[in-house]
């Protein structure tokens, strides 16, 4: 027997507890899976496995239903209403049937309605019989169906067309360019996709009849993009890139001209709406009236400061009237067309800043007065549409607090409002039965990932129908710490709202490199109370690398108001700065903020405040990412640029003094712009100018672009952008 004195057996106690220490903390760490960057990133291969939990649903009328890979469901009882089988013997070669590609148009009758690709199947699934069958031409694009008449409009090249449910084609427009040029282009959006356009073709409500823009773009220089031909040549065709047409209308140059059309598909006749004002005003949020006799069009000048709600005769194309009128010493922006009220034909709900926040007016057409039915410092988000028994009108806000987004509802008289669901969160979605006594509302809280609810919109009270659990943490893997909070902006005024994201084994007595991820412009935010307080994957990837990241939405960013957002007006890059600055005083009060190290990273408005940021405040940002950046707003379109910041020649001081190219000589710490190089937004005209200046001010940035690529990018492409973002902050930040 070996004897051991006391000093080495209580060293070998000591031992042990350290092993067994250590043993822990290994097996700790080994439960904590680490997540890979495709986890997280739209375009990684495992992303959709780790989101949460969904119901896929839809309403048939006035039932709610469930749809599986089996069928659709009853989501009140269960009961089976429709199944993949029963449609598949229909068609030898299948149909693939989910919830994406399914509807119930047609109000309470048996009709679903398959869309896949260009085909498009409406089926009576009580008679069982097949009521449409039509598949489009391989090149059609822009597919706009309309379920009265069954009839499809779509462009080819720069034409318009109208596909019968007899499967004629109609032509709308002959003189359409298919030449590649795009000079005239019938059938698409216009105006850049500003004023809330999304699409070209605009259907009657009875479906006979359709409205559409003509873009004239011959006026409008071609920006030279180049087709490298990056995934090889066709065979037979020669290997040498091509260049191709970008009509991009500058600031202060020549904008293309619209024309609204008229396409009647039962006498295949045109009529040309006989529009006011100059040549280059902006026509947008076309509303057809009730009775498909007439149409009206929000129009906007040049200036981006007079609103004209004018209503056009379709037979003739005149003038009828001017409805409304609006302006404003810095801009008005119209963005929602007109919703007539179901029970009165006479009356239409409008949205309006008029009053400094978007709210909810009834327009009566016959005395083209407008009342206010919500009001206060908040603005309407969505109005989402009508419980026609009750006559109310339901409609997404903030008025709770500016980073949520609830569910409400009206009367028509305004009063009081209906909270729909909770007070708190998001509402993501919102679907309404047809006659709107209920909606199924998708919605989500930074502890929330998800939770689908059928609810009363009279009563605002309903059923739980699903309760996501929260996959990262049921998946075993360390999820970083989210907080959000606020802080004053650079005026001591105005509360500003951050986020931040801290890595998950955090410790207050460490300092850590910090990252601010910023956007700052217009019709965007960054921080609301979504699940992780709206935080994107990159952000929890940096964060598990032992990174804090910290994003604040400043003075010009959205839903708070004309004020809030025009504060950057005719000075686009200033007032954001200054804010994003008092964040940064913030970080560096916090004990674990290294103040040596912090980065700056964002993309398009956010590339140009990223840039801004490292050349305005050179000696607190040591390391920049600048995604898809504006650069000099020269270089940017009309309508968005000229809403901002007037024309170059009404406003040259706030362009010199926003154009980042006079400053190149300021950049001291390691900047990346990253660019597509076929971006047809920020083009690459403003990356390769601030290079040459870079050059002639003796100043170094690197550079780096994606072939093929647009103004973002997708699939691989993202996963493998943000891991050069990452590796870039680790190479020069750590």
């Amino acid at each position: 027997m070996i004897e051991i004195n006391s000093n080495r057996r209580f060293a070998l106690k000591a031992l042990l507890a350290l092993v067994m220490c250590v043993m822990c903390s290994v097996s700790t760490s080994a439960q904590q899976k680490q997540f890979a960057l495709d986890e997280l990133l739209g375009g990684g291969e495992s992303f959709w496995r780790l989101r949460p939990e969904n119901l896929y649903t839809t309403w048939w009328g006035n039932m709610a239903l469930r749809s599986t890979p089996d069928g659709v469901y009853d989501l009140q009882t269960g009961k089976e209403i429709l199944t993949v089988e029963q449609i598949n013997k229909h068609f030898p070669e299948k149909v693939a049937f989910s919830g994406h590609n399914f509807s119930f148009p047609m109000g309470e009758e048996p009709v679903v309605m398959i869309t896949k690709g260009l085909r498009r199947i409406m089926y009576d699934f009580h008679s069982e019989r097949v009521l449409l069958d039509i598949t489009l031409p391989a090149n059609a694009v822009l597919r706009d169906f309309n379920v009265k008449t069954k009839q499809t409009a779509y462009t080819i090249a720069g034409n318009l067309y109208v596909f019968t449910a007899e499967g004629e084609i109609l032509v709308v427009s002959k003189d359409g360019s298919t030449d590649g040029s795009n000079n005239i282009v019938y059938g698409q959006s216009v105006h850049r996709d500003e004023f809330g356009i999304s699409g070209g073709t605009f259907w009657s409500p009875d479906g006979k009849i359709l409205a559409y823009y003509r873009m004239d773009q011959s006026m409008v220089p071609s920006y030279p993009q180049v087709d490298i031909k990056s995934h090889g040549a066709v065979v037979g065709e020669s290997r040498i890139a091509e260049t191709y047409s970008c009509h991009y209308p500058m600031a202060g140059e020549n904008s293309h001209v619209v024309k609204v059309g008229v396409f009647d598909t039962r006498t295949s006749e045109n009529v040309w709406l006989d529009l006011e004002g100059e040549q280059d005003d902006y026509h947008t949020n076309i509303s057809w009236a009730p009775d498909c006799k007439s149409i009206y069009v929000f129009e906007l000048n040049r200036d981006q400061n007079h609103m004209r709600l004018v209503q056009y005769d379709v037979q003739t194309g005149k003038k009828i009237r001017t409805v409304l009128e609006e302006k404003h010493e810095k801009y008005v922006e119209p963005m929602h067309g007109l919703t007539f009220l179901p029970w009165d034909s006479s009356k239409a709900v409008m949205q309006s800043q008029r009053d400094g926040y978007n709210h909810l007016y009834i327009l009566d057409l016959n005395t083209c007065k407008a009342k206010q039915i919500t009001s206060g410092e908040w603005v309407v988000q969505q109005f989402v549409g009508f419980n026609t028994v009750a006559r109310r009108l339901i409609f997404r806000s903030n008025e709770s607090d500016p980073r949520q987004s609830c569910l409400y509802s009206v009367g028509v008289k305004g009063g009081k409002r209906i909270a729909i669901g909770k007070e708190e969160g998001v509402c993501s979605t919102a679907q309404l039965s047809d006659n709107g006594l209920f909606v199924i509302q998708s919605y989500t809280a930074p502890d929330v990932p998800r939770s689908v609810n059928l609810l009363s919109t009279a009563t605002g009270k309903g059923k739980n129908l699903l309760t996501a659990a929260d996959p990262w943490k049921e998946n075993g893997y360390a999820i970083p710490q989210f907080k959000s909070g606020s802080i004053k902006a650079a005026d001591g005024l105005t509360d500003l709202y951050y986020r931040m994201v801290l890595p998950a084994n955090f410790d207050e007595t460490k300092k850590y490199p910090t990252v601010v991820y910023v956007y700052g412009g217009p019709h965007a935010h960054l921080v609301d109370a979504s699940w992780h307080w709206s935080s994107r994957g990159w952000e929890t990837y940096m964060a598990q690398k032992g990174y804090i990241v910290f994003i604040l939405d400043s003075r010009g960013s959205e839903w708070r108001g004309l004020k809030f957002e025009q504060a950057t007006f005719r000075q686009l890059g200033t007032v954001e700065c200054q804010d994003q600055r008092q964040g940064v005083e913030y970080l560096m009060s916090l004990p674990y903020v290294d103040k040596e190290k912090i980065g700056v990273h964002g993309w398009s408005f956010g590339g140009f405040m990223t840039t801004n940021l490292m050349l305005t405040y050179p000696e607190i940002f040591k390391v920049g990412v600048a995604g898809g950046p504006v650069i000099d707003w020269n270089y940017y379109e009309v309508m968005y640029g000229e809403r901002y910041m007037d024309t170059p020649e009404q406003n040259p001081e706030g362009y010199k003094n926003s154009n980042l190219r006079l400053r190149a000589g300021n950049l001291k710490g390691r900047l990346q712009l990253i660019i597509g190089y076929n971006d047809p937004v920020c083009v690459p005209q403003h990356t390769l100018s601030f290079i040459r200046s870079c050059i002639d001010a003796g100043t170094q940035c690197d550079y780096f672009l994606y072939p093929g690529g647009e103004h973002n990018m997708y699939g691989k492409d993202a996963v493998h952008l943000h891991e050069r973002i990452t590796r870039y902050f680790d190479d020069y930040l750590k």
